[in-house]
């Protein structure tokens, strides 16, 4: 509950009057001052009264490419007998609170409102509750609650046209052999039996060790397996303003997912991790771009931590590397992994030249999402 600037002076007021009426004798005075008190009381009763509402949101779409319309509609009703005409309400929208006017909500009644989302930067925008302010007629007290529940609109960076991907290399129990044109199966792992699998690919073996059927998987070795890193340390991108924002880490956010998004569209295996240690993978976008609306800069480096995990556990073929200005002295640290991987390929956001000493590494050097994309068809040969 808030005390207005006109409710503080009516208390204040009151209790001057009746400081002065009671002890000087001065019974006028006292009455006054005990109608202000009886005047607060009511105000008190007034706005602690509950509405009674029911409040359905409905987000669509809930994942939206940065630019793209997202809309809320709220639909809102007055289920008690009151009519709620002191109501005022406000959406919660990420860091802005929509108005929502509720002013003739009669009882019984229902009200519906719509606004769009605003989707002009990436991230991910928390909608809700809906806080429903009563006030007495007076305007000396208000009283704020919540209603509804909370949802969610995940915005993905722009993805940009690769034509391109790094060729495969193929793998098999003996290690890396030499790059071929056609699929080469062979056995990745075993996993639970779903409904669907051909049992001529049941372990036998396994199944009657665990008691659970067990299922062979195999992959194509002759496809690439992708390995995409992103720099999501606050060093690597000086250009941040005051609310830590970096047009150079949207960049890289665009890349990354630009490279995701043409890996599925040729049908190969990606992974997608952050210098941070999060992670996505699987056969699904939604977890990539999501892992990339969510993505902010942190203060912790745990760079070597990550190539020393890299290092230790190969997830494929090419690794891809993207950072910002601040990050170009640190691409030694990268370079270690040239052993592990047939192909490291480097995209230096805000970097106007390549660093040199970069032995076997493809750089390249991007202002932003759309120049990278360029400067990535551009190279002739992984």
């Amino acid at each position: 509950m808030r005390v207005t600037a006109r409710g503080a002076g009516l208390c204040a007021a009151a209790v001057a009057l009746l400081a002065t009426g009671l002890p000087l004798g001065y019974p006028h005075l006292a009455v006054v001052g005990t109608a202000c008190l009886v005047a607060l009381a009511f105000a008190g009763g007034y706005v602690w009264w509950r509405p009674r509402l029911t409040v359905t949101r409905e987000v669509e779409p809930d994942r939206v490419m940065r630019g793209e319309s997202s809309t809320v509609t709220l639909h809102v009703g007055n289920s008690s007998r009151l009519r709620g005409a002191t109501l005022i309400a406000h959406d919660r929208c990420g860091a802005a609170a929509v108005p929502v006017p509720l002013l003739r909500l009669t009882a019984g009644g229902t009200t519906t409102a719509g606004y769009p989302v605003p989707t002009a930067r990436r991230g991910v925008v928390t909608i809700g509750p809906l806080r429903v302010v009563r006030r007495d007629p007076l305007g000396l007290l208000a009283l704020s609650r919540g209603y509804g529940g909370v949802s969610t609109v995940w915005v993905y960076p722009k993805v940009h046209h690769l034509s391109a991907v790094p060729s495969g290399v193929a793998r098999s129990l003996d290690g890396r052999f030499d790059r071929v044109p056609h699929g080469s199966i062979t056995f990745d792992t075993l996993r639970e039996y779903v409904v669907g699998d051909e049992l001529r690919h049941v372990h036998w073996r396994t199944t009657a060790r665990i008691g659970e059927l067990m299922v062979r998987e195999h992959l194509d070795t002759s496809l690439p397996r992708l390995v995409v890193l992103l720099d999501d340390r606050l060093a690597a991108y000086p250009d941040r303003d005051r609310d830590r924002q970096s047009a150079h880490f949207e960049s890289a956010c665009e890349g990354a997912a630009s490279i995701v998004m043409a890996a599925f569209r040729e049908e190969l295996p990606v992974v997608l991790r952050l210098v941070s240690g999060a992670h996505a993978g699987g056969r699904g976008s939604r977890g990539f771009l999501d892992l990339l609306a969510e993505a902010e800069p942190h203060d912790d480096d745990r760079l070597d931590t990550t190539v020393a995990e890299l290092r230790t556990r190969r997830a494929g073929d090419t690794l891809i590397y993207l950072t910002g200005p601040g990050g170009a002295a640190d691409l030694g640290r990268v370079g270690t992994l040239r052993g592990a991987y047939a192909t490291v390929v480097v995209g230096a956001f805000g970097v106007d030249e390549a660093p040199a000493a970069l032995d076997r590494l493809v750089v390249l050097t991007a202002r932003d999402g759309v120049d990278f994309a360029s400067a990535w068809d551009g190279v002739r040969s992984w």
